[in-house]
Parts: structure tokens; C-alpha cells; sequence
């Protein structure tokens, strides 16, 4: 298993603790990640990373794809592999419809077939095979629909860079994981439990069979995004980690429309999603924190003491996860997976 780091967005100010993932690096971490919400941006940030590193592989999680163009993406992507010796890994995902709809302004339509036609003309792009065309429900290059000039030529990217940089898709509902087993070389998921792989299994194996070509999870970056709290008090621990998920269970989407409370839901948490949902869509967030069950928290983080986090391990080692994406601000943790991991 290998280890990467996360440097999440922005808040009011964009901060980076540059000297964590340079320790990051120092220890042999595979990846460190940047994120982008409706602040700062992904590749901004991880370019001044790539840009003050060595050797860890700078990647985003995620880019969000109502936000740019297809062929926008895949010039950032190639010109950021470039400049960074080849160490890019483009994290891509479609967002929730509050940020697509009410920040970027455009429909949030129908997320499986964007993704699909976005990929497919990203690697067109690396590939070069030919001037890029393409006619699709969501994308058509040259453009030729209303309001067109009619002078829209096919063109053929100017820079030359890998055709197999390695594309990562964030995905929570089962037929996004089916996609991004079948299309990707990677997975971002976000509140992954170890302990409900079986419940993620049947679509990470449908997406591999269509596929084809053997595809399997030997060939396939299992990378989520966990967690991690070190200190004496395995409880003050989890306090910390209940706010997030306070926060995307009950507040990110609306009451009928949220993907991460149905994830919750699916882990067999109903009732208490139901209610963290319920008091923080009343502007309870403090309530709707406490609301968030110790045991929902064991599943998706790491708290507590350094044994403990050692123990824990063996479930995510056990579910088949190959880079264990840390979330945290403590330089005590990077030192610390690094000596139970690496």
C-alpha cells in the first residue's frame, strides 16, 4: 500500500503547508493531491507543489469537469506532466449539482455520459493520432451547433506529451464506480469504508468486464481520501473528523439530493443520516456534528493513538486498497504512516 497526501481547498485564504509535503516527499510518500470546491482551485495550488518538490507525484482530486473544457483539461494535464518530470495524475469528477448548477452556471445533466465522452476526448487529445473530432450527446469538436461561425477546423494539440498519463475518477454511487472501474486506471472515493467493500465489489467487477482486456484490480489504483487524527484520546480524535462529515452528510446537496448521505445510507446508517441531515439543513452544524455515530467514523478515519491506527490498518490493506490518500495537517501523521506503512 502506498501513501499520499491531501491538501484539500481553500478557506477564506489559500494556505499550503509546504514543509509537510516536503516531508511527505522526504519519506517516500507515492502522491499528494490537491482539491478544488468554489475557492481555490486544483491546479493553481498543486503546480506551486509540483513546482517545490522532487520526487512525489502531484495529482488533483479533483479537477471538476463542468468547470473546463475537455481539451482544456487535457493541455493543463500535459503541460503540468512536462514541467513536473512526468509526476502528473488528473483526478477528474462531475461535482454535485449545487456547485454545478448554482457556481458554474450549467446544467448538471446527465453525469455518466459527460464523464464518459470528457475521457474519451482528454486521451484523444494525448493521443494525437489524428486533428481531434467528435460529436456527442454533451460535447461536439469543431462546434457547429447554434451560434457557430461555421470556421471551427479540427486541430491537433501543438504540445506532445504522454498518451497514458494516468486518469483518477472520483465516484460514490454504484453505477460511477462501475464507470470509473471501466474507464479509468484509478478511483478517488471519498468516506470509503474498508469494511463495506463488499458492497462496492460487484460494480468495481462490472466496470472491469466492460472493460475487457483482463482488466482486474491488479491493475487498478484503489486510492481513497481517509482521515487521520493522532493523539492519546481516541474520542477528542473523532471530534475532530465528525464536523466534515457532519457537513457532506447533512449540507452538501439538498434533502432528496445527496450523494454522500446515500452512501451513509448504504453502509446501514439511516436513521442517523437521516437526522445529522435534519439538523444541519436547520443551521444546527454543532448538533448535526454530535449526531455523527463513533462507530461511522472508525469506518471511514483514523483516530486516535499510534497503536491503534496500527491495528486499523489491516482493514484497509485487507479491502484491496492500494494508495492510502491522508487527510491531515499534523506533521506527527506523515512521520508516523510512514513508519506503519512504508
Amino acid at each position: 500500500m502506498r501513501l499520499g497526501l491531501n491538501i484539500g481547498y481553500s478557506g477564506s485564504s489559500v494556505g499550503i503547508d509546504l514543509p509537510l509535503i516536503q516531508e511527505a516527499d522526504r519519506l517516500g510518500y507515492d502522491s499528494v493531491w490537491s482539491a478544488e470546491a468554489y475557492g481555490s482551485d486544483a491546479v493553481t495550488t498543486i503546480t506551486w507543489v509540483a513546482a517545490q518538490t522532487q520526487r512525489i507525484r502531484v495529482g488533483t482530486a479533483i479537477m471538476q469537469i463542468p468547470a473546463r473544457t475537455p481539451t482544456l483539461t487535457a493541455t493543463t494535464a500535459v503541460t503540468l506532466d512536462q514541467l513536473s518530470g512526468g509526476r502528473f495524475l488528473l483526478g477528474l469528477g462531475v461535482s454535485g449539482p449545487q456547485v454545478v448548477e448554482g457556481w458554474h452556471g450549467v446544467p448538471f445533466g446527465k453525469p455518466l455520459v459527460k464523464t464518459r465522452e470528457y475521457v474519451e476526448i482528454v486521451r484523444a487529445v494525448w493521443r494525437r493520432e489524428k486533428p481531434l473530432t467528435f460529436t456527442g450527446e454533451y460535447y461536439q469538436i469543431p462546434y457547429a451547433g447554434p451560434g457557430a461561425t461555421g470556421l471551427g477546423k479540427p486541430l491537433k494539440s501543438i504540445l506532445h506529451g504522454r498518451a497514458d498519463i494516468p486518469i483518477y475518477l472520483a465516484a460514490v454511487g454504484p453505477k460511477n464506480v462501475a464507470l470509473a472501474a471501466e474507464i479509468a486506471d484509478g478511483w478517488l472515493p471519498v468516506f470509503f469504508s474498508p469494511y463495506r467493500m463488499s458492497a462496492f465489489a460487484p460494480h468495481l467487477e462490472a466496470g472491469f468486464k466492460a472493460a475487457g482486456g483482463g482488466k482486474s484490480l491488479e491493475r487498478f489504483d484503489v486510492a481513497p481520501t481517509v482521515p487521520v487524527v493522532l493523539g492519546d484520546d481516541a474520542a477528542f480524535c473523532r471530534g475532530l473528523v465528525k464536523p466534515r462529515l457532519a457537513l457532506y452528510v447533512g449540507g452538501m446537496g439538498a434533502r432528496d439530493k445527496n450523494f454522500y448521505n446515500e452512501l451513509v445510507c448504504r453502509y446501514g446508517y439511516e436513521a442517523a443520516a437521516a437526522r445529522i441531515q435534519g439538523l444541519y439543513l436547520a443551521g444546527k452544524k454543532d448538533e448535526a456534528a454530535a449526531a455523527v455515530p463513533d462507530a461511522l467514523v472508525d469506518e471511514v478515519a483514523l483516530c486516535g493513538p499510534k497503536e491503534r491506527i496500527r491495528e486499523r490498518l489491516s482493514a484497509w490493506r485487507d479491502a484491496g486498497v492500494t494508495t492510502m490518500i491522508c487527510g491531515t495537517a499534523q506533521p506527527e501523521v506523515v512521520r508516523v504512516m510512514a513508519e506503519l506503512v512504508l
